[in-house]
């Protein structure tokens, strides 16, 4: 089922939770809504649910509106970050509850539920646990467990909030491997809210970057990797370094360097903004050319990794090299090393952008 999401506005008295937001979901898509605690991803997962009603704006659910439907009518599969499952039943009540509070017109055979919850739980690999009650189960299989109650229902939607977010580090890279295992499998539509980028770039098939209630980008998890729209997306998906300089003949100046300044060559003499990842960052003990020079400040090694802390003038610089390349150079703490960027972003400064997009009206 696709999800076809128009101009939704939301405010909570003077916030403005969700600003205009337009989206689609194609069916069968699995979709992260990304970005920091108050964006409104939530708030715009709630809103297609059905559980918070919006301002303005509408939802439609393969072509037809459902913006006044009560969420009941809505055939929408929800898990919640803590679970929500039922203490006093077991495992299998637990899948089996939704179904068995159906309308007795619509409620399957005891025999079909017990069918059905059977496959739900081999499902989630979680079988062997059916008569357990929730309080005996680790983080991880309570999570599985809401997972199958939700799916129990044949929802034509899943939204997921925050699914992992009370899970430690090792479970919840764990759960994201098996949930994409999963919808791979099934291929029910599917939303869920996370503001872990890893997690995002992993699990979806389009991210949805939010930012102060409105969409900053969206694209694959490639896409809003390799080329972020906007310095907030480049800066809110991994670690990047910064380099401030200025617009000349077409490339940012950055002070013994200069780099292609793309869609903002014509803004001669704007200051400029060089977004550049740690790992996109060339260093070697001997000169590059057109490079930039640096003092090693610290060297973190981290498994497979190494970690550089540079001081270039007043600023300090992230590389990350492999353990190979890092070996190849054998740089120290406190030598001097010449630095240039593989890869790297040009935007104006917000005042210099500011001034463009006024120029531009």
């Amino acid at each position: 089922m696709s999800i076809d999401i128009r101009n939704i506005n939301k405010r909570f008295g003077n916030f403005v939770a969700v600003d205009n937001v337009n989206l689609n979901v194609e069916t069968g898509e699995l979709v992260a809504l990304l970005g920091p605690s108050g964006c409104g991803k939530t708030t715009l997962l709630r809103i297609i649910a059905g559980l918070e009603t919006a301002d303005s704006g509408s939802i439609l659910f393969h072509g037809e509106d459902t913006t006044q439907q009560h969420v009941r009518e809505r055939q929408v599969g929800f898990v919640f970050q803590h679970y929500a499952l039922f203490r006093h039943m077991t495992v299998f009540e637990n899948v089996a509850f939704g179904l068995r509070v159906r309308p007795r017109k619509e409620r399957p055979s005891e025999a079909e539920i017990r069918k059905k919850v059977k496959t739900l739980l081999e499902l989630v690999q979680l079988d062997w646990l059916a008569d357990r009650y929730p309080s005996q189960l680790s983080g991880g299989q309570r999570q599985r467990i809401a997972l199958a109650r939700a799916l129990a229902v044949e929802p034509k939607l899943l939204l997921l909030d925050e699914p992992f977010g009370a899970l430690d580090a090792k479970v919840r890279k764990d759960l994201r491997r098996w949930l994409r295992q999963l919808h791979d499998e099934i291929h029910v539509t599917s939303v869920f809210v996370t503001h872990d980028q890893e997690e995002a770039l992993e699990v979806a098939d389009r991210i949805v970057v939010l930012n102060k209630g409105r969409i900053e980008q969206v694209g694959t998890p490639d896409e809003v990797y390799q080329s972020p729209a906007s310095p907030f997306v480049y800066g809110f998906l991994g670690n990047v370094n910064l380099f401030h300089g200025r617009v000349d003949g077409g490339f940012a100046d950055l002070g013994g360097l200069k780099l292609p300044a793309g869609d903002h060559a014509g803004a001669e003499g704007s200051k400029a903004v060089a977004y550049v990842r740690p790992h996109d960052i060339e260093v070697s003990r001997e000169a590059l050319g057109e490079a930039l020079q640096g003092e090693v400040l610290e060297v973190r090694r981290l498994g497979g990794l190494v970690r550089l802390v540079l001081r270039h003038g007043q600023e300090q610089v992230e590389v990350e090299l492999s353990r190979e390349r890092y070996l190849e150079e054998a740089v120290d703490v406190g030598e001097p090393v010449w630095f240039r960027p593989r890869q790297a972003k040009v935007f104006l400064a917000p005042k210099e952008a500011a001034a463009a997009e006024d120029y531009a009206i």
